[in-house]
């Protein structure tokens, strides 16, 4: 049986903010993902596991998706990537991805391993008008595809 794991959308903390690199943050959204195993897995893996171990149809979605925001990814080698975002800052609590944008909009996402929860944050930099209408279609379907791709882990 599978185990559904609790996903809550909470507000983006302070500590998680910090961490981001980008020159402004236009948009932000933090989940904590309740999980026995937090500790056991670095950022990077937290990362691996949620974005390149899922399930094939939602790794083809998500692609769609950041395509259509013209994030610029699959450039940086396999080893300093997660599913072709670029890793920009990593310890073992954490791991920030993050990119560039063809149309002027910024992306990075954050896995942070808590005591007993995941956070995953998602910060999104919108630099026109161009880049803040591309995020206005998105963002509705923005939360329910991260807690889909959340709900999944264990």
């Amino acid at each position: 049986m599978e185990q559904q794991n609790r996903v809550t959308q909470i507000a983006v903390p302070a500590d998680a903010r910090a961490l981001g690199t980008l020159a402004r943050i236009d948009y932000a959204d933090a989940f904590l993902v309740a999980v026995d195993s937090a500790q056991k897995r670095t950022g990077e893996q937290w990362a691996r596991a949620a974005l390149e171990a899922a399930p094939d149809e939602m790794r083809r979605t998500l692609q769609r998706g950041w395509a259509a925001l013209g994030l610029k990814l699959g450039m940086a080698p396999r080893d300093r990537s997660v599913l072709g975002w670029p890793i920009r800052r990593s310890a073992p609590e954490f791991v920030l991805l993050g990119t560039d944008s063809r149309i002027g909009m910024p992306a990075q996402l954050l896995f942070q391993r808590r005591p007993d929860a995941l956070l995953f944050a998602t910060f999104v930099q919108q630099d026109n008008a161009i880049a803040r209408a591309a995020w206005g279609r998105v963002e509705r379907v923005h939360v329910p595809i991260v807690r889909r791709l959340l709900e999944r882990l264990d």
